[in-house]
């Protein structure tokens, strides 16, 4: 069964019509969904599934307890090590959903850099991810790096440069020993 790993921006707080239409879609198919507990994208994300009855979804949690759990469902405390505070703090959380998925759903608000590193960490793993950039109402379906552009793209102005500024990812390169190279986002 495939393992759904549902991320956003704590700035999208409800699901529109088209995103709620996608996860329904997956939960057709019998996914397993992993999703976090923060407020904002994660916590919309569970009202819908607590409203569709669904079972099988694990909330992910950093440290030892949960922010948010409508549902009930099966907890994952992962452990973080001391002295990380903030994004660091729940980015060890966000790694572990990425590796224990095969695939996921982001809601990007077109400025959350966690959002995006969820995103990018999937990939960074081969792993397919849908996007979905609420300012252009917009999916983009991402299985490949090159995909990743028309995302970028998409992008206003300020949230392309915040993104050259601010991230440095890195990204698979074929026939490399090492397997990574830098990723410029600016392509």
């Amino acid at each position: 069964m495939i393992k759904v790993f549902l991320s956003g921006s704590r700035s999208i707080s409800r699901l529109n019509d088209e995103v709620r239409a996608r996860l329904d879609e997956m939960l057709e198919t019998g996914a397993t969904i992993v999703v976090g507990d923060a407020p904002g994208a994660d916590k919309a994300f569970q009202a819908h599934l607590a409203d569709k009855d669904c079972t099988d979804v694990v909330v992910y949690c950093s440290g030892t307890h949960s922010r948010n759990n409508v549902g009930d469902w099966e907890r994952k405390m992962v452990m973080v090590g001391p002295g990380l505070k903030g994004r660091e703090f729940y980015s060890v959380k966000d790694r572990a959903m990425a590796r224990d998925a095969d695939r996921g759903l982001v809601l990007w608000d077109g400025k959350s850099l966690g959002s995006l590193q969820n995103a990018i960490e999937l990939l960074d793993q081969g792993k397919p991810v849908t996007v979905y950039l609420a300012p252009a109402e917009t999916f983009f379906e991402i299985a490949t790096w090159e995909e990743l552009r028309p995302l970028y793209e998409a992008c206003s102005e300020k949230t392309k440069r915040l993104l050259e500024e601010r991230i440095d990812y890195l990204r698979p390169e074929p026939g490399s020993d090492d397997g990574v190279t830098q990723l410029t986002l600016g392509f």
